[in-house]
């Protein structure tokens, strides 16, 4: 099988689902943002805060190009569909589930989050309109998360892909 590579705005779910839905259908899980900050060798927001968005965005491509593309759940960052070459890489080597997430429902889980540069940094309301579309485009599969729990969206997601795979 493709690797499943879970795209949305940041507080979607990514993570949390991933878990649950690498369990369900016994596949390890890599995490992007995890994966980058053990290359750099340091936390995301110092990243931003030190090098600044294009240096993360920049580490983000590399990441995604060394991800498997069989056989695992990977949890993209909610930029990596910012940039066309990573919208296109994913359409070719993966399954690609977007868990799209109201922007009322992601200001309530973001809240008392203080650990996303962006979501402090950035008019919220232009950078979800922003890459809602970007987020449409790349998708295989399309679910969405507001009033679910991660293993309701980890079901939802593996009958959306038996109904793609056996029609």
């Amino acid at each position: 099988m493709k690797s499943l590579f879970l795209i949305g705005f940041m507080g979607s779910g990514k993570t949390s689902v991933m878990v649950s839905l690498a369990r369900k259908l016994g596949l390890p899980y890599i995490d992007t943002d995890k994966a980058i900050e053990e290359e750099q060798e340091q936390r995301i927001p110092a990243i931003f805060e030190e090098e600044g968005e294009a240096a993360f965005r920049k580490y983000e491509s590399e990441i995604l190009q060394k991800m498997p593309k069989l056989d695992t759940v990977i949890a993209t960052g909610g930029g990596i569909v910012e940039k066309e070459k990573n919208r296109e890489w994913l359409k070719r080597n993966g399954t690609i589930v977007y868990l799209h997430t109201s922007l009322q429902e992601i200001n309530k889980r973001l809240a008392e989050d203080q650990s996303r540069p962006l979501w402090k940094r950035h008019d919220k309301t232009a950078l979800y309109t922003s890459r809602l579309a970007k987020y449409e485009d790349a998708a295989t599969v399309r679910v969405t998360t507001d009033f679910k729990t991660p293993e309701q969206i980890a079901d939802e997601i593996i009958e959306l892909i038996k109904k793609q795979q056996y029609g």
